[in-house]
């Protein structure tokens, strides 16, 4: 490394980082320092931790942040970092004062719940439904990164976000679903939004974990084998315990409800999905000891955030478990797809099963039955089929007979996700919500394949216990939807047209 006697250029904003390394949390400090800065913005890192010197270039060549120079005095290093490189730099590139802990804050819906479930419409039989996400305008996805990176204030993010919704919610009304989503268009994912939310956690790009792992070259390789590039996916860091003091989706309902009389559904990563993002083995320095006690905390907070959601009105809170399929179809390390939580390390099949119906009973205890649901799939994240896990439910069968929901949304029109009939035992107390549309295909499925897909579900399962929606999310990452809006649009009322003819077929009102 080369040092210089002062740098050339003045630094935008200067942090202490002190006697910290890099995997004891000065790269948590940096990111929270970078992130409000622009693209080209200069940020001067002071250091006494000698190991900073090396690992610190290292970070930088990782994440694609250009090293600009290094002043070297006495026992401390001040290094200049431009977050991305100096041809980006403007000149006059200013920083926001505000920064990513400060913004949020101003969500007026109080984060905690004592209300009883509030009365909801009912959802009918063979209802038809998204299972959450919609692709977002290209303003709101700006509006989603200038927000996470702290610079653009809450305020406005939220009135950005409720343009977005409208739009989201006109087009699902158009296509004349009979249950609505807000589209998650205020998340940057459908599940990694939440770390960017609790109190002691941070969402940082999967590239920032490097200096925190024991084998950082078995961990470069593991990035390599993914299907979205790292450098695009946040994931959340738990640097103290989670806390929920502000809602999670709550306030998302509350403004879908001034839009439309039709029931709303919300999702949620649920509980087992959390912590194994959350919990990674490779990291050396934690907030928990175990994963069982940060399990505790995630359940406490999504039971908090359930309660909540259904005070507020939710027809239907469903919790996104996709990583099961990761648990029975995953491939060993370095040789299998990406999926957020799918970096954890994990114990046996049979044991980490139990463990999430555990976590998702304990989550849904003692709350309305037929309000709860799960959605299930191989991973939504690429439109290339190959790439995805495939495997039949029946593995998953003796878990999904023994979980408290009242709902399952599974995919099954994708030929990955094996025969129907394996699920003809699940509990006749529960719907299925039956993937009758692959969302990743642009071909629009004709009615007349929608109504043979659902008869074949109604004739394992009955007509009153059958829903349909897409196999999974439109945009399950916000940079990388799976559908346009217009296909989106066209395979709901391909959808509705096909219910309409099961429903004077069945007698189904």
């Amino acid at each position: 490394m080369q040092y210089v006697n002062q740098h050339a250029l003045e630094p935008d904003v200067s942090f202490d980082g002190g006697d910290m390394d890099c995997g004891s949390g000065l790269l948590l400090l940096i990111r929270r320092h970078m992130d409000p800065l622009r693209v080209g913005g200069l940020l001067e890192i002071r250091s006494t931790e000698s190991s900073v010197e090396e690992d610190l270039p290292a970070w930088c060549r990782m994440t694609k942040n250009e090293l600009v120079s290094c002043v070297r005095a006495d026992s401390e290093w001040r290094f200049l970092v431009c977050k991305g490189t100096l041809m980006d730099r403007e000149p006059t590139s200013v920083p926001r004062s505000r920064t990513r802990e400060s913004s949020d804050r101003s969500l007026t819906t109080s984060a905690t719940v004592t209300s009883p479930p509030a009365p909801a419409p009912a959802i009918a039989p063979l209802s038809v439904m998204g299972i959450g996400s919609w692709p977002r305008p290209r303003w709101m996805l700006q509006a989603i990164h200038e927000h996470m990176e702290g610079r653009l204030p809450d305020q406005e993010f939220q009135e950005v976000g409720n343009d977005a919704v409208r739009l989201a919610v006109d087009s699902q009304l158009k296509a004349g679903v009979d249950v609505v989503t807000d589209g998650e268009q205020r998340r940057d994912s459908y599940a990694s939004f939440v770390g960017g939310l609790l109190d002691g956690c941070q969402l940082i790009p999967i590239t920032d974990l490097l200096p925190y792992v024991d084998d950082p070259v078995k961990f470069e390789a593991e990035l390599r084998a993914l299907d979205v590039p790292a450098g695009s996916v946040r994931h959340p860091a738990v640097f103290g315990p989670i806390r929920r003091s502000r809602p999670l989706a709550v306030h998302e309902i509350e403004f879908a409800k001034t839009l439309t009389d039709r029931p709303i559904k919300v999702a949620l990563p649920g509980p087992y999905l959390l912590t194994r993002t959350m919990w990674m083995d490779c990291i050396t320095d934690r907030a928990y000891e175990t994963r069982d006690k940060l399990a505790d905390d995630v359940v406490r907070v999504l039971r908090e955030e359930l309660q909540g959601l259904l005070a507020a009105g939710a027809a239907l809170v469903q919790f996104d478990e996709p990583v099961l399929t990761e648990v029975v179809f995953g491939q060993p390390a370095g040789n299998r797809s990406f999926m957020c939580g799918a970096l954890s390390e994990k114990l046996g099949t049979a044991e980490e099963l139990a463990f999430a119906g555990e976590l998702i009973n304990r989550v849904v205890e003692g709350l309305p039955r037929d309000r709860t649901a799960l959605h299930i799939c191989r991973g939504n994240w690429t439109r290339d089929e190959s790439v995805a896990l495939a495997g039949s439910y029946e593995p998953l069968v003796p878990l999904l007979r023994s979980l408290k929901v009242g709902t399952f949304f599974l995919e099954l029109c994708t030929p990955r996700a094996g025969e129907i009939d394996v699920l003809a035992s699940l509990p006749d107390d529960c719907r299925i919500g039956v993937g009758v549309v692959n969302q990743k295909l642009d071909v629009i499925e004709s009615v007349e394949e929608i109504v043979a897909k659902a008869e074949t579900a109604i004739r394992v399962f009955g007509p009153h216990r059958v829903l349909l929606n897409p196999d999974c999310g439109f945009a399950t990452f916000a940079d990388n939807p799976v559908a346009s809006a217009q296909v989106a649009t066209a395979k709901l009322a391909a959808m509705m047209n096909a219910a309409r003819q099961l429903r004077t077929r069945h007698k189904v009102e």
